[in-house]
């Protein structure tokens, strides 16, 4: 009679170990569900496994949206965010953290909690735009995230217009703020990194900036899109997340994520009748011959050519502190 071969645990350890070194790293998420697939987690967990990387979603709250604008957001309460978040925790080595819209006061207050509890994982804090909110809400929001989540932030990441309106609302001057005009107010509130996207730039072209209050570190520029996107933001943290968790140092992660987005973005599709979504599986997408040998025609002529963005330089991200 056949028997099935029986493995001895040092094979079975190895085999184990084998299989831990090369699992992909795992990234928490603290966002909302976004029911038209735009933005929120499930951008964050199509754009996390795009990389290479294995989302662990924790769900804040829903969005009532579709693709041209938001109506409302429920938030879960605290307890059901803390919950989702210590099970995943005591279970699952995490090797970096993205806080994107988890909808209240207090769910901010849960998430600085529970990241105090684990200062050695990176933290990166997405800002997007809370125009739709009503205003008293959005303050209160907007106060809390300064106070309980920012000082625990490795790399902020946000619009210029929105981190400008956040962070420097008295600004005066006829001139609009620069990257480091942000940085310098975010390093008041202890963030080290700030990388500030969508800077207006002459014929059509926006600019990405990666900078500290002291110094910019690099920037990548971008011909714009003729379409209105949502969910470029969740998108473009999202990748950044991932990509440091897989150890890349900070300027790699930042040029290697935008160049993600913009991939993104230039195989975007309109699922309905308002805005464009970032296609974030653009790289499973069957090619045919015409494009492939248009591929080629365009690295020919373009291999002398200088490159359109500037390296960004390498910088390790610091593990947070806790300032509570």
């Amino acid at each position: 009679m056949a028997t099935n071969p029986i493995s001895s645990p040092s094979t079975r350890s190895t085999r184990e170990e084998q299989a831990a070194e090369t699992a992909p790293i795992c990234v928490l998420i603290f966002n909302s569900s976004d029911p038209c697939g735009a933005g929120g987690l499930s951008a964050d967990i199509s754009t996390i496994s795009s990389v290479g990387g294995h989302a662990l979603p924790v769900t804040c709250g829903a969005y009532a949206r579709d693709t041209v604008r938001i109506y409302e957001h429920f938030s879960l309460d605290d307890e059901a965010v803390t919950e989702q978040a210590r099970a995943v925790l005591e279970d699952i080595p995490v090797a970096a953290i993205k806080v994107g819209f988890v909808g209240s006061p207090a769910n901010l207050a849960a998430v600085a909690e529970i990241s105090s509890d684990y200062p050695n994982i990176p933290i990166i804090s997405y800002m997007p735009d809370l125009s739709w909110w009503e205003d008293d809400k959005q303050d209160q929001y907007l106060d809390a995230f300064k106070e309980l989540v920012l000082p625990q932030t490795s790399v902020l990441v946000g619009n210029h217009n929105t981190l400008w309106r956040w962070l420097l609302p008295d600004w005066e001057s006829s001139r609009s703020p620069t990257a480091r005009d942000i940085a310098m107010a975010a390093e008041a509130l202890e963030v080290p990194y700030v990388l500030v996207t969508g800077i207006p730039l002459p014929d059509q072209f926006v600019d990405n900036v990666l900078t500290t209050a002291q110094t910019v570190l690099g920037n990548s520029k971008y011909e714009m899109f003729d379409a209105t996107f949502t969910g470029a933001g969740d998108t473009l943290s999202a990748a950044l997340t991932a990509l440091l968790a897989t150890g890349n140092d900070l300027g790699v992660a930042t040029l290697e994520a935008l160049e993600y987005l913009d991939h993104s973005l230039d195989a975007g599709f309109r699922p309905g009748m308002g805005h464009y979504v970032p296609d974030r599986l653009f790289w499973a997408q069957p090619e045919d011959e015409a494009d492939d040998e248009d591929a080629d025609e365009v690295q020919a002529s373009s291999s002398d050519e200088e490159p359109q963005t500037k390296p960004l330089e390498g910088f390790v991200i610091p593990s947070h502190d806790t300032k509570h």
